[in-house]
This record gives structure tokens, sequence and C-alpha cells, in this order.
């Protein structure tokens, strides 16, 4: 166990960019590092294993699983989570891949703003395009719009679902945080990259699928992780995941999962709209609690009814390794420990063998020290009893 704990703290303090097969499709808040995910998989199983990542977030785990020859099922409560990892996981055939770079070589460079509001007036809905009136989002609106328009052209639901997870990493650069305008150029020019370099990643993780000896196996759920046991590949396969390796919301911390900050941290729904997906929750939903709630009783409540229900699905003796942080370590980690045991987990790595790292420049809200630059996280390692 040293030697594999040794392995997973190097890997847990990495601190390179996020690199490699399909991880930058889309930069997914709070996400961890593709290292740690590998890491933590050739650590603690082998392939053809069933894994589970019962909050998915971007799905790093659930790429690096597949790619290392292991089966796995990937959950979120977020569908834009569930959105964006199922166009990471899903091959494009010859046809397809032929179309969207027709698409991005014909129709992206002639994208302007010309095309009346009429044209598009179906796609420019208020609620859905909320505060890209503002001054630095107008702008690209209507060509947001009107990129999504065109992917109608393509032939099916996977060249769409690719091109509209294109568009959506591009407005992400174009929008979020950003304290500049996006000249229209600019914007036409990185979709046109971006297509071809996402092209290149999906066949990069298809050929990793390929030389690790296994068919791509990978089951994808849009849910609450408290029903994650009721999965068809748990309840009537009856089959049971050997590992788990997952962050989970972390309590007291509050993460913008399902929203952009534009034009001076307002918010926008703009996601949702671009990748097509269903919103219409708050901050707390996917948050498991308002970080409002200083005792946190909500999140530790909710947290527990994942993990009963990830126990459930997980074979005895499996594995899980978690990331967390907490807003309040000193009074959290000891609640969020009691929920494991209460689970049915047993700690392997407790005390001073426990992994931690310090994480810069996360965009996150404590809530007892409000914004933060930095959060402490600890890798947590425990065993199915």
């Amino acid at each position: 166990m040293k030697v594999l704990v040794s392995k997973l703290s190097l890997a847990a303090r990495d601190r390179r960019r996020i690199s490699g097969l399909t991880h930058n499709f889309y930069r997914y808040p709070a996400r961890f590092s593709p290292t740690f995910a590998a890491t933590a998989i050739e650590c603690f199983s082998e392939a053809g294993d069933l894994m589970l990542d019962p909050y998915m977030g971007g799905g790093t785990t659930i790429v690096e699983a597949i790619a290392k020859g292991r089966r796995a099922v990937g959950n979120d409560l977020n569908s834009l989570a569930t959105f964006v990892t199922k166009v990471k996981t899903t091959p494009l055939d010859p046809k397809e891949a032929r179309a969207v770079s027709k698409w991005a070589a014909r129709v992206i460079p002639n994208l302007n703003y010309r095309v009346s509001r009429d044209e598009l007036a179906s796609l420019l809905d208020s609620d859905k395009t909320y505060n890209l009136t503002l001054a630095r989002g107008r702008f690209i609106k209507k060509i947001l719009a009107g990129a999504i328009e065109s992917v109608v052209q393509l032939p099916t639901k996977d060249a769409h679902d690719f091109a509209r997870c294109a568009i959506l990493g591009v407005a992400q650069w174009a929008l979020d945080g950003r304290r500049t305008h996006t000249p229209l150029s600019e914007f036409r020019k990185r979709l046109c990259n971006t297509v071809t370099q996402m092209l290149v990643s999906l066949d990069e993780l298809h050929s990793a699928i390929s030389n690790a000896g296994r068919g791509r196996s990978c089951v994808l759920s849009n849910g609450d992780a408290a029903n994650i046991d009721q999965l068809p590949i748990f309840g009537e396969k009856g089959e049971r995941a050997k590992l788990v390796v997952t962050s989970p919301p972390y309590p007291g911390i509050h993460v913008l999962y399902h929203r952009w900050q534009v034009d001076g941290r307002r918010e926008t729904p703009a996601p949702y709209w671009i990748a097509g997906c269903a919103d219409g929750q708050g901050a707390s939903f996917y948050n498991f609690g308002d970080r409002r709630e200083r005792d946190a009783s909500t999140y530790f409540a909710t947290s527990l009814e994942t993990l009963l229900a990830i126990r459930r699905a997980m074979a005895k003796n499996g594995v899980i390794v978690q990331m967390v942080a907490f807003s309040d370590q000193r009074n959290q980690l000891p609640r969020y420990l009691e929920n494991m045991e209460q689970a049915g987990f047993r700690e392997l790595t407790a005390g001073s063998a426990r992994i931690w790292r310090n994480v810069p420049n996360r965009r996150w809200h404590a809530s007892l020290h409000g914004q933060t630059n930095s959060a402490r996280e600890v890798v947590l390692i425990h065993e199915a009893i």
C-alpha cells in the first residue's frame, strides 16, 4: 500500500497543464488531473475491471478508464457534464469525421453578424441566453446562434453533439471571465482550429482503447448519485464496481458548475443553450447544499445518501479514491469520514498517510471565508467492507 500511495501522491501533486486524449474538449469546473485519475486506475484496478465515477464532471476518470481497458460507469447530476463526457468518449466514424471537417472548413469562416435576428429567433431564447445582452456577450451571441443553427447540416446526432461541444469550448474561451471583447475573426479562427484538434484527440483516444485490447465499454447516466445502484448494470445485471475514482462536491465551497460569468461576474446559463441541455437548477442543487448554511447539514445528509448508494454498487474490498476539499477542514473532515464509515467504508490511509495538495487559482467561494485564491485538497482512500 505504501508504494501505491507514494505513486498516487506524486500524481496528485502534478502541476502540468491538462492535456492528452480528449481532456481539453471543455474546461469543466474543479476538474482534477488526468495523471491522478490514470495513476489511481493503474494502482487499484486491472484491465477489464468495472469502474465507477458517480460525480463524473467533465469525465476525466471515464476517459482514462476506457483508454486503459477498463469498463466504466459515469454519472452526474448535471446534464452538461453528461453531454461533455458523452462527446469525449463517443467515436465518430470516417463519414461523420469528414462531415465535421467540411462543416469547419465551409461554414465557420462564413459566420457573420449580417444574419437577421428573425432568422435566428428560435435559438435566441432570452431565458437561455440571459446576460448575453451585456456588452461583452451581445457581440458574440448572434455568431453563436448561427453556429448552433448550422450543425443541423451534419448527418448524425453524434456529429451534431461533437460540433456543439466545439462551439461550447470556444464560447467558454470567448465569454467566461473574459475582460475584453472577442473579435469575430479570432472566434472563427479558434473554432476552426478547435474542431481539427478535437478530431485528432478523439482518434488518439480510440487508438488507446484499441491498443488496450478491449472495446470501448462506457455507460453514462444523468441523475442523482443516490440512485446510482439502480442503474441496470448494477440492478438488473448485478455487477459491482471494483474501483471508484471521483471528486464529490466540496462542503461549504461554492463552485459554478452550471453557469459562466460574463461582464463583471454576471452569471449566464449559456453553456446549456449551446449544448442543447436542460438546466433550471440553482447552485445549491449541484453543490449538495447552500453555502450560506453554516453547519452544512444539508450537504452531509445528501452526501451520506450518495455514499450509501455507491457502496451498494461496489464489490466487497473494492477501493474508492476521492479528492475532496473543505471550507472548514477541522470540523468537516471528521464529519465526512464519519459518513464514509456509516456508508460501509474503511479508510486505508488515515492521519499522516493522507495525501494533501495545494491547488492555486481555483474560482470558488467558501461560506466562511469569501472568495479564495487557493484550496487545500485531500485524497481519501477507502475500502468497501
